[in-house]
């Protein structure tokens, strides 16, 4: 213990010593969690749309009304000519083009049946699907409107509907704020973390201090934990900042126990600072470790369930999802934040992070050999 203490004081000291990774941690996830939710928004706005009206018709008319007051919409022309707006899509001034075929409004009259094409500029993916998505609403609901219109009283039943009433549970108002925040900060404290850790023994190695430590009679799972242990404690001060963040920025209080979720973190901060010490023990540079913790983060962030659905990717993608920490404490962090999640929800996802827990941390105290 005596040993582990003097290890404790010596990190410690280099910390606060460096003022940039104070910054780094008191300030970078306070300014991060303050913009990020604003811009990482699933709600697709502003989409640049040409019509191409042929029929210039009464029906016409309204449905463009329709379009352009929903908001998501920008009309970008208006004109007879698909091949003119075509040119628009071809130069990305357009992202969709809705055509009106002459005789609209007469064969709707006639036939009760009419179409419309939807052309789509498809190399945005998302704002095509969900642009797309969104125009085709707006005509069914239009199309309903007319139903209506036709309908007359004393005609009988009518088609048979089902009202559907729908309720949002544990995000009522379905806002995207309170749904990307605990995400976000699951994000930061992993980086952060992971970051932090997997330059330290590399720094130590560029120094020259780890020789002076290798020839003392430290035990190498006491320099691994003397390594791990400051960054837990910073870690749950990033973790803190974040939720007071949260909390006076977006109105968010957690709807469980702080007592689970930071129980939880225990669990998953030797996780990724066991991965940063198994990284920085491998490498012998800082750029090394930069580089190969990017790498690594990049694919934890991106197959983490925050911006893409694990249940959308391919069952091998969803296989390697069982190894990715982050996986874990997003959906943890939203669990107890939003659900009210407790420790018998929140078990299965903790038993596996401290089995990766473990595993990290005995490879990295394996793999770290002291040299005389």
């Amino acid at each position: 213990m005596r040993i582990l203490s003097f290890l404790l004081q010596k990190e410690f000291l280099q910390i606060f010593r460096n003022k940039s990774i104070l910054a780094l941690i008191m300030v970078m996830p306070t300014i991060q969690l303050m913009v990020l939710p604003w811009a990482a928004d699933y709600e697709i706005k502003n989409i640049r749309l040409a019509i191409v009206d042929h029929d210039h018709s009464t029906y016409s008319q309204q449905l463009t009304s329709k379009i352009t007051a929903s908001g998501y919409y920008i009309l970008e022309d208006y004109n007879t000519s698909y091949k003119e707006s075509f040119k628009l899509i071809e130069s990305d001034r357009a992202d969709l083009i809705l055509e009106i075929p002459a005789g609209f409004e007469r064969q709707l009259y006639r036939d009760h049946v009419q179409g419309v094409l939807v052309a789509v500029n498809a190399i945005n993916g998302t704002k095509a699907g969900l642009g797309c998505a969104y125009l085709l609403n707006i005509i069914q609901r239009f199309n309903q409107d007319i139903l209506l219109q036709w309908t007359e009283p004393g005609q009988g039943a009518g088609p048979v509907v089902i009202d559907i009433h729908a309720s949002n549970w544990y995000n009522p108002l379905m806002n995207y704020k309170v749904f990307m925040v605990p995400g976000i900060l699951a994000i930061l404290v992993t980086m952060v973390g992971g970051f932090l850790s997997a330059l330290n023994i590399v720094k130590e190695k560029e120094v020259g201090t780890i020789e002076q430590i290798n020839v003392t009679p430290i035990k190498k799972y006491h320099f691994i934990i003397g390594k791990l242990l400051p960054f837990w404690i910073l870690g749950n001060v990033v973790v803190s900042i974040g939720l007071l963040v949260a909390w006076l920025v977006y109105g968010i209080i957690p709807a469980g126990s702080l007592l689970v979720l930071y129980g939880f973190i225990a669990l998953y901060l030797p996780a990724v600072l066991g991965f940063g010490l198994l990284v920085s023990t491998f490498c012998e540079t800082q750029q090394q470790a930069m580089f190969i913790m990017f790498f690594f983060l990049m694919i934890f962030i991106l197959m983490g369930g925050l911006f893409t659905p694990i249940e959308s990717m391919p069952g091998w993608a969803q296989y390697i999802t069982y190894f990715n920490p982050l996986k874990y404490l997003i959906e943890v962090m939203r669990m107890v934040i939003l659900k009210g999640s407790g420790w018998r929800d929140i078990l299965p996802h903790a038993g596996r992070i401290a089995l990766i827990a473990f595993v990290l941390n005995t490879w990295a105290i394996l793999n770290y050999r002291k040299r005389a």
